[in-house]
């Protein structure tokens, strides 16, 4: 009974924090943002009215004309640099310092709310706003392939040939891939936001965090660190894209991001739980 109790409570504070994230304005243009990314890339090729030479552009560029599935896996190759972790960013790092700067987060504490549930429950909506973007991109991805571009099987890297469900298949494990990659910055994100009553210096921190994370990776004098780096596995889902699938790169990818959830989650839990709530 305690336990129907406990969870039926839980359940509605996530309802409540998921259905705030998705009433704003911002989140709402982020995600127009993030779909506007494939969007610009099909009418860019499709105007270019010329086939990309293979190795022009990033990856699977040249194959976006000659099979409109590849919109959304040139699109996320595109976005998981800057686009994807500035948006994670802003959200992360709203989560408690948002709260704090606008004076609502005693009266969250009050309501009551363990301190621990509240960082549970704002990490699960940052995560939801993840899938959200990774499942925008991608979606809009494919519709637009299928507007600009023919559509068939499609060759993967390994040169076999499948269908088009069974490339679809691929997209959503894609997109699931990237969705575990930026949990594990939403935990960094959330982190800082219990330093600062200050959210724009919260995302911001959150956003250089990735962009130092992926400026290291390209140093071969720290390759010693780099499986370690919470960005270095990001751009491993092109495994996903052979035949058979190679899914070692995404449980490695997966370990990582778990333990950036793990530690800086701790982290989290350490400094909010001794923080003085006075706004």
């Amino acid at each position: 009974m305690l336990r129907d109790k406990f969870m039926e409570g839980f359940g509605t504070l996530v309802r409540s924090e998921l259905s705030v994230l998705f009433r704003r304005r911002r989140t709402w243009a982020m995600l127009a943002t993030i779909a506007c990314i494939p969007i610009f890339l099909a009418i860019a090729v499709q105007l270019s009215g010329s086939t990309i030479p293979p190795g022009e552009g990033p990856p699977f560029l040249d194959r976006v004309s000659q099979n409109g599935l590849f919109v959304g896996f040139t699109a996320m190759i595109l976005a998981i640099p800057l686009f994807l972790p500035l948006t994670i960013g802003v959200v992360a790092g709203d989560t408690i310092a948002g709260e704090a700067n606008t004076g609502t987060l005693r009266y969250l504490l009050i309501a009551p709310v363990s301190r621990a549930r509240l960082l549970v429950i704002k990490f699960i909506g940052a995560s939801a706003f993840a899938i959200a973007a990774t499942a925008t991109l991608m979606i809009t991805g494919i519709i637009v392939g299928l507007i600009l571009f023919p559509v068939g099987p499609v060759t993967l890297l390994s040169g076999d040939v499948i269908s088009i469900p069974a490339a679809l298949l691929r997209i959503a494990l894609v997109a699931g891939y990237v969705t575990i990659s930026l949990m594990g910055l939403s935990a960094v994100g959330l982190f800082i936001s219990t330093l600062t009553v200050i959210p724009v210096g919260a995302m911001a921190a959150t956003v250089v965090v990735s962009t130092v994370s992926q400026i290291l990776a390209t140093l071969p004098q720290l390759e010693i660190i780099h499986p370690y780096l919470l960005t270095f596995n990001w751009l491993g889902f092109a495994d996903l894209l052979r035949a058979p699938m190679d899914f070692h790169s995404m449980a490695i990818n997966t370990i990582v991001q778990i333990a950036y959830i793990a530690i800086f989650g701790s982290a989290a839990y350490s400094r909010f739980t001794t923080k003085d709530i006075l706004s």
